[in-house]
């Protein structure tokens, strides 16, 4: 749940610029009855602009259901969806972080959305986020909104560095570290990119821009995919920029020990891999960085492409044993329509059921996020992936290990590979 709770965080600092409602909706059923909708969404989500005009709406076209909007918190969400899951009297739309949704889906207690793809404009979905919401053939969670990392930096910095363009390749990129450093030799704070040692969301951005993944799927199971020349191949690029950067990040902790926003606040880092909620946090250490901080995506290996990136956000369901899930299917329709997502997108985060995001190119951080969501992945869509986040992390030992120098890149991602592989058996 740690990613997709910062990123639902992540939304809320991108100042959301929503239109106001529009005529009467002809999209859903029109039935009506004096019915009551629940619907809860999380925390941070959707602003209150948006869901006030999506819920009236929605009422203005079912005459005599009233929606009960209710705002939930992550902390103590799952087993609240538990309990609200296993009732008779559940919500009717409910919030899935991404990891969440096979894991509900396979103890039974979510609607199958099969056949309902078509008419929640599934044909916009975003790939990686559709994934996440199915389990076993079937769909069971529609797309929300999703966040990635890009590359946060310092305009100003690059220019004094004789740096014209962001990188468009590691090559490239490397390049910029490499002159970033000589550019503030005599500053022994400087960091040329901040990175943690434990950052395991921008790995998977490595490995999968060199053909390897964590895991791969045969049949309904997943097996572990460490021991393979693209996944090495990743966390030798990560160790080379660490050792290119003079990072001074602790190589045993991850971006949230320190924020990694409060240290890029300091003034003394050029870049990170960040959220845009992390760039409105150090703007808001030191409000002078407003008209210095930009953003581009995350460089591959390949001179014009950019790398995959982790689709982090939220899926909707509709709880199967919801005693209105017609009008839910309704509801969510409206929300999947492109007035609805449009509103996401010109907020700053990258729309579920769009793969629309000229939205976002008002906001430079927004549009390059938008630009490399087309590139986004998730993690093995496994209830058993959760705990693994969760747990003791076997990434996170495993570049600990090789960053320190405990273990060579093969020992160490040897061991990952072992412990990942017992807990998805």
């Amino acid at each position: 749940m740690k990613g997709w709770k910062g990123l639902a965080v992540g939304v809320t600092a991108v100042a959301l610029a929503v239109a106001g409602c529009g005529s009467k909706s002809d999209s859903g059923s029109g039935s009506g009855g004096n019915k009551t909708l629940t619907v809860w969404l999380m925390t941070g989500s959707a602003p209150t602009t948006l869901t006030d005009a999506l819920n009236k709406e929605f009422a203005d076209a079912h005459p005599g259901v009233k929606v009960d909007y209710q705002v939930q918190q992550w902390d103590g969400i799952q087993q609240k969806l538990t309990t609200a899951l296993a009732s008779k009297t559940p919500p009717d739309v409910i919030e899935l972080g991404n990891t969440q949704t096979a894991q509900f889906a396979d103890q039974g207690t979510l609607t199958d959305l099969s056949g309902s793809v078509k008419d929640l404009n599934g044909d916009q979905w975003l790939a990686g986020l559709k994934e996440s919401g199915a389990w076993k053939g079937k769909q069971y969670g529609f797309p929300f909104y999703a966040a990635n990392r890009t590359v946060i930096y310092r305009k100003d910095l690059f220019q004094a560095a004789g740096i014209a363009q962001p990188p468009t390749s590691n090559a490239e990129w490397l390049d910029d570290i490499a002159k970033l450093k000589a550019a503030n030799a005599s500053d022994p704070e400087f960091q040329s990119l901040y990175l943690p040692g434990q950052s395991w969301y921008s790995l998977l951005s490595f490995i999968w821009d060199n053909g390897g993944d964590v895991a791969t799927k045969s049949g309904d199971a997943f097996k572990a995919a460490l021991d393979t020349p693209g996944a090495k191949a990743g966390v030798n690029f990560y160790k080379q920029l660490v050792d290119a950067s003079g990072t001074k990040a602790p190589k045993d902790t991850d971006e949230a020990k320190p924020q990694q926003s409060d240290v890029f606040g300091k003034g003394k880092v050029a870049m990170m891999l960040a959220l845009p909620w992390e760039a409105a946090g150090a703007i808001k250490a030191d409000p002078t960085l407003k008209d210095k901080v930009s953003a581009f995506p995350i460089p591959s290996k390949d001179a014009g492409k950019t790398a995959p990136v982790f689709l982090g956000g939220s899926n909707l369901s509709i709880p199967a044993t919801s005693q209105n899930a017609d009008l839910a299917k309704d509801y969510l329709k409206l929300l999947s329509s492109a007035k609805y997502q449009g509103q996401l997108a010109k907020g700053g985060a990258v729309p579920g059921t769009s793969t629309d995001v000229s939205g976002m190119d008002s906001d430079p951080i927004a549009s390059a996020m938008g630009k490399a969501s087309k590139a986004g992945k998730v993690t093995p869509i496994t209830p058993k992936w959760g705990p693994i986040e969760a747990g003791q992390n076997p990434l996170k030992n495993m570049l600990t290990a090789v960053l320190t120098g405990a273990k060579s890149v093969d020992d160490a991602l040897a061991e990952a590979n072992a412990a990942i592989n017992k807990a998805l058996s």
